[in-house]
């Protein structure tokens, strides 16, 4: 017997880094797990290796700010699972800038995926949830949650949006059985870091390769930067029965990088 067995779960962003590492611990578990991103082929390819190793997975696809294509997803996933019992909003993005040259743009695009579509999606599975009369919402979030760094202003704010949206859907959706929590990673190797590095490097913010890595895991008490794969325990405590009591908080698993 797994801790989720006949559990529904649907993942945003679960076709690479965080997200992957998820879907494969839920299924290994007995879940029956969406794979959402905007990459179909990417969450195809997470489908089959999830599929390969026994497990049950349905890939999905669409942007996350596209309220009918969520909705449709959604929908295709909760005929094909029989319900649909939690929901990960994993699905994120950033771009930094310099403090002094955000753009509205920049700002706009980060926080529309990083914080509306959280809401917006939630929103969509609580309509499915809600007749059931129970359901899990869990958000990623992030130690830029907890205190802004300047050349990631825009999404600092997002994730702390992500913190209040977590608050007002626990109070909100408790009366109907839902409730709704949210992690804050610190650094975890991902393809986003591969990312960011290049993009500090190209606005001088850093000098060479792994040099953001490395200066942003410097205060990790734990002495390492995290794996996907470190995080998958909290997820399933989150995702899990065990969790039951739990709503409106905040986890943070970020190796003691940050201390409140």
């Amino acid at each position: 017997m797994g801790r989720l067995d006949s559990t529904a779960v649907v993942v945003t962003g679960a076709g690479s880094g965080i997200g992957r590492a998820f879907v494969n611990g839920f299924a290994r578990e007995g879940a029956k797990v969406g794979v959402l991103d905007l990459d179909s082929r990417a969450a195809e390819s997470v489908v089959a290796e999830i599929t390969a190793a026994g497990g049950s997975a349905l890939a999905l696809s669409a942007d996350v700010t596209d309220r009918d294509a969520i909705r449709a997803e959604f929908t295709r996933f909760h005929e094909w699972a029989g319900s649909f019992d939690v929901l990960f909003n994993n699905a994120g993005f950033n771009k930094p800038m310099p403090f002094l040259d955000v753009t509205e743009d920049n700002w706009n695009a980060i926080l529309r995926v990083n914080s509306w579509a959280v809401l917006m999606c939630t929103q969509e599975a609580a309509k499915f949830m809600i007749p059931q009369g129970h359901g899990k919402i869990v958000n990623t979030a992030s130690v830029a949650g907890r205190q802004g760094y300047p050349d990631f202003t825009p999404y600092s704010a997002s994730k702390f949006a992500v913190n209040a949206i977590t608050q007002a859907t626990a109070r909100e959706l408790a009366k109907h059985g839902i409730t709704c929590n949210s992690f804050s990673p610190g650094v975890v190797v991902t393809p986003l870091w591969d990312t960011l590095d290049k993009d500090l490097m190209e606005m001088g913010a850093t000098s060479k390769p792994k040099e953001s890595i490395d200066s942003f895991s410097a205060d990790i008490i734990i002495g390492h930067p995290a794996e996907p794969e470190e995080l998958v325990g909290t997820a399933l405590y989150l995702a899990s029965h065990d969790s039951d009591y739990l709503t409106g908080q905040t986890i943070m698993i970020d190796g003691g990088k940050v201390l409140l």
